[in-house]
């Protein structure tokens, strides 16, 4: 839909959302309209480059043509049943995601916090039936982010942030550790603890990646203490930091992974996969969903990790990735260019992130802050060396605009 279909002018429309809808959320001061490839367009027909990409949603590219035509062919069969009938969909796409990754079995969700609940689920039902009632204690990474859901959120190592203040008592059960340092880990594993669950890349924590040395040690501490290693690819799945799922680039298998975002190439969708043992404590009546599994969203999501996987967009994110922090690096006042594929972040030497971000916005493109310091880039994976080209040139000129205001 679009503003004239409504009737109405951008400031009527903008009231109208300050009015009615509860507002947690920093708004770009334009209409999203059309969005196309690695653009959105607004009311105007302003084209936007797009290094948000949906929160590395759009991976397979905005509006991608097989993801838009998979939507309008399952319309026409049906949008929705309940979780008792099958449909095709669901089984495609869960074959073809276990096949791919490797894992045993999927339980679908319908956003990222979800399917980390239902990893924690999971987990914690594993430790309490092997074990006992006492081994439900999950160590996560200080700065992680796994979600707003309580315990989603109670996994979420930041104390201090919005995210957690206002909220507590958080669900007990969770340690914080300091995260690429596996002492720090080890030192908080208890006879209770059944499971480390960490992100292959902190995103939100400030773009830092895990670190060969860490990701390998992690799955050692756990076998060696039987416990499970959970990994939440929520943001680093389906070829955003050049493997198909950031694992696979690892070369350490964990014993449940989460996804989301790029999953459903727009569309709404989550997922949990884990090993046949950790999946075979769900059974009847422990968990469920009503979407979990929507026929309309699986049939977009088959496309979507379909065309992640025919085009080898993993490869390009690689590739790009690796050029794009090369280049970032030569920024001025970045004094660290950082990240794995494309995710990726720069951190200043001045508090200017928001700014910068801001600034980048005024001259038609599109990136995060993440704090004061950090920007975050997490672009469909069909951008080309020359629109990173181009976002660079942007940035610099955001960057001294920014830094002239401080002055």
């Amino acid at each position: 839909m679009r503003l004239k279909d409504a009737g109405l002018t951008p400031q009527e429309l903008k009231d109208m959302v300050n009015k009615y809808m509860v507002e947690t959320y920093e708004r770009y001061d334009f209409i999203a309209e059309r969005a196309e490839g690695m653009y959105l367009y607004d009311e105007e027909g302003n084209a936007y480059l797009d290094f948000y990409g949906g929160v590395a949603v759009n991976s397979p590219g905005n509006r991608n043509e097989k993801v838009v035509a998979a939507i309008k062919d399952q319309v026409d069969d049906i949008m929705h049943t309940f979780n008792y009938p099958y449909t095709v969909p669901q089984a495609l796409l869960a074959k073809k995601i276990c096949d791919t990754i490797g894992m045993d079995k999927i339980f679908y969700q319908n956003s990222g916090t979800e399917a980390n609940e239902c990893m924690i689920k999971m987990a914690r039902k594993y430790g309490i039936d092997h074990y006992g009632p006492e081994r439900y204690h999950i160590i996560t990474a200080k700065n992680g982010f796994h979600g707003r859901t309580y315990g989603a959120l109670s996994a979420t190592g930041q104390p201090d942030n919005a995210i957690q203040v206002g909220f507590k008592p958080v669900l007990p059960g969770f340690t914080y550790a300091e995260y690429n340092n596996l002492e720090d880990f080890a030192s908080k594993v208890t006879e209770n603890t059944i499971a480390i669950m960490i992100e292959p890349v902190q995103g939100e924590g400030g773009v830092h990646p895990a670190t060969q040395e860490f990701i390998e040690g992690l799955r050692k501490l756990c076998d060696d203490n039987d416990m499970l290693l959970l990994f939440d690819e929520v943001q680093t799945g389906w070829g955003r930091t050049g493997a198909p799922m950031a694992y696979m680039g690892y070369g350490v298998k964990p014993d449940a992974v989460t996804m989301a975002k790029a999953m459903g190439g727009g569309m709404p969708i989550g997922a949990c996969c884990a090993t046949n043992k950790v999946a075979s404590e769900f059974t009847a009546g422990t968990h469920g969903s009503t979407y979990g599994g929507h026929a309309v969203a699986c049939a977009a999501a088959l496309a979507s990790v379909s065309e992640i996987l025919d085009k080898d967009l993993s490869k390009n994110a690689k590739e790009v990735g690796e050029y794009m922090v090369q280049e970032m690096a030569k920024l001025p006042h970045v004094v660290e260019a950082r990240g794995r594929g494309l995710l990726v972040g720069c951190e200043y030497d001045l508090p200017i992130a928001v700014e910068v971000k801001h600034e980048v916005f005024a001259r038609k493109a599109l990136i995060t802050a993440i704090g004061d310091k950090v920007n975050r880039m997490i672009p469909p994976l069909i951008v080309t060396k020359e629109q990173v080209d181009e976002l660079m040139g942007i940035m610099k000129e955001a960057i001294e605009a920014a830094v002239a205001k401080m002055e």
